[in-house]
């Protein structure tokens, strides 16, 4: 039994009740009826909402469609959230404002590429620009909107050069009309899926051009490229060879980096850095704060292309630093101002996520460290078992009645209050393990108000361990922790909240892939053959209860 199945206990009932016995896995455990029930049970790949492209994925489509535009989507409104990504569709609403903004960027979008000479493809004939508008037209429409375009659809673009011609304009005024509803058409504002049987409940393959775009907004926050829109045309994207072969290219390729800052960013909270205010006696600043997130988003781009285990993210040996985050952690210095790889064998206790300064900052307080924040991260983001909201009248870190005590003992008082200690008796030990790292990640031993630190933790069903590097090999051994990574990763990359329908999809990928080696691709390639990845059902008209 895992720290999450000790979890699932608690968040079932968080009081004062004492956990239940651990059960240890052997050969004599019993068989979890869950996983019984999996291996017969049909898969549910789940229903589509139509997914209005958020803001990362518009920037980038824009770049990978029309060359450098800068990012036109900063002065969008911001995405809403759901299952913690934005990418989530059911969540991706649409305003009038944010339409006006859609208007707006597409104007400033074409002129400029216009100006680049971006459509210089063909000439256009003042006497007769038709031919040129009907080609040029067609082939930004495909791109743009991820699929073949019908004549019919290229026609009514064209039309925009007569309507131009009408009003006394020049040919090019009625292409640019042309090529800027291209880009506010839903065709390109929404990851449009078509399902011929929108009302069947039986599961049935997306279409090849409907994969290529999962496939590249999942791994690239962006449109399929010609290759990827090439297989998809030619029917070969389902072969597993061809997916196979597609997906490791696209993660070779520099658009992957969108895995780091989409996925990660969220998931490991280097985002959050951005709002993170530690109190000035910490000598946080702006410098720091970008070193800290480039080591995290380095250290996560060696998991996208390299050879480490998904799970050794937990505990990775080696990191990214400069001179600035060197002297900040207490490492020699590179003697660089500039993110250089650097070894942690004198260092354990910087190895992997628990050591990053980007996540220590995020999980504390402005003015101390948060043993609770800490803890419930590792708990939500690794295990998937946060715990329920605290109690309207939860209070508080109760006042230190001794300056002695550490925050370990403060916290200890707190657990007093019945209704705080079911669910703090797993939260704050797994916080109490990286107490050694103040605020703002610096390591230390003694508290600022020089109570000795105590490091040391007992989760639930006598696990005892002293320091992070303890508690990480404990997190690390956790039999959930394959599933939990599995569910955020498929979470992503469907753009939907994996659900307790999901639970049997989750663990048979997280099965393929630890089988297969346990890496990130594995990870990836694992959710892309899956049914939920390659199928989507539909909703019955019958009403609902």
């Amino acid at each position: 039994m895992g720290l999450a199945a000790v979890a699932a206990m608690l968040t079932a009932s968080c009081n004062d009740s004492p956990p239940k016995a651990r059960v240890l896995p052997g050969p004599d455990a019993p068989v979890d009826p869950q996983d019984a029930q999996c291996r017969s049970a049909a898969r549910d790949p789940g229903r589509v909402t139509l997914h209005r492209l958020n803001r990362a994925e518009y920037n980038n489509t824009v770049r990978d469609l029309l060359g450098e535009t800068g990012s036109p989507a900063s002065s969008f409104p911001p995405d809403d959230h759901g299952f913690g990504f934005d990418n989530n569709a059911d969540v991706l609403s649409m305003s009038p404002l944010l339409m006006e903004k859609y208007s707006h960027a597409a104007e400033a979008l074409v002129e400029a590429a216009w100006t680049r000479g971006a459509f210089n493809a063909c000439g256009l004939d003042p006497a007769q620009p038709e031919a040129c508008a009907r080609e040029l037209l067609k082939t930004f429409a495909r791109r743009a909107w991820r699929r073949p375009v019908t004549q019919e659809e290229v026609e009514r673009l064209v039309a925009f050069v007569a309507l131009a011609r009408q009003q006394g304009d020049a040919p090019e005024v009625g292409v640019k009309l042309a090529l800027r509803a291209v880009l506010v058409s839903p065709h390109f504002l929404f990851r449009v899926e078509l399902d011929p049987a929108p009302t069947s409940t039986v599961p049935h393959a997306v279409s090849d051009l409907e994969l290529a775009s999962r496939l590249s907004y999942f791994l690239w926050s962006s449109m399929p490229d010609e290759a990827l829109l090439q297989a998809a045309e030619g029917g070969h994207l389902h072969e597993p060879e061809v997916l196979e072969a597609q997906v490791r290219r696209m993660l070779a390729d520099p658009k992957a980096r969108a895995l780091v800052d989409n996925f990660a960013g969220q998931w490991l909270y280097t985002r959050a850095l951005d709002f993170s205010q530690p109190e000035s006696r910490y000598g946080f600043d702006e410098p720091l704060r970008e070193a800290m997130r480039q080591e995290m988003q380095l250290v996560f781009q060696e998991f996208v292309t390299g050879d480490h285990r998904l799970k050794d993210l937990l505990d990775a040996p080696f990191t990214y630093v400069n001179d600035r985050l060197a002297s900040h952690y207490g490492l020699p210095k590179p003697r660089t101002p500039a993110m250089t790889r650097v070894e942690l064998k004198d260092h354990p206790e910087r190895a992997g996520l628990f050591g990053k300064g980007a996540l220590l900052t995020v999980t504390a307080n402005p003015d101390r460290t948060s043993p609770v924040k800490r803890g419930v991260w590792v708990l939500e983001q690794l295990l998937c078992k946060g715990p329920p909201p605290p109690p309207p009248d939860a209070g508080g870190l109760a006042p230190a009645v001794d300056p002695t005590l550490n925050i370990k003992a403060r916290m200890a008082q707190h657990r007093v209050d019945p209704t705080c200690s079911g669910c703090h008796t797993l939260m704050d030990p797994l916080g109490f393990g990286m107490e050694n790292f103040d605020p703002v990640g610096r390591w230390r031993t003694k508290e600022e108000g020089g109570a000795v630190v105590d490091p040391s933790g007992e989760l639930p069903g006598g696990k005892a361990f002293n320091g992070v590097a303890e508690m990480r090999a404990v997190v690390k051994q956790d039999p959930d922790l394959s599933a939990c990574m599995t569910r955020h990763l498929l979470t992503y990359a469907l753009g939907r909240g994996a659900e307790e329908q999901d639970r049997c999809t989750v663990r048979d990928i997280s099965q393929q892939a630890e089988t297969r080696g346990g890496r990130l691709t594995d990870y990836i390639l694992a959710i892309v053959r899956s049914d939920a990845f390659l199928q989507r059902r539909g909703e019955s008209e019958e009403p609902k209860p």
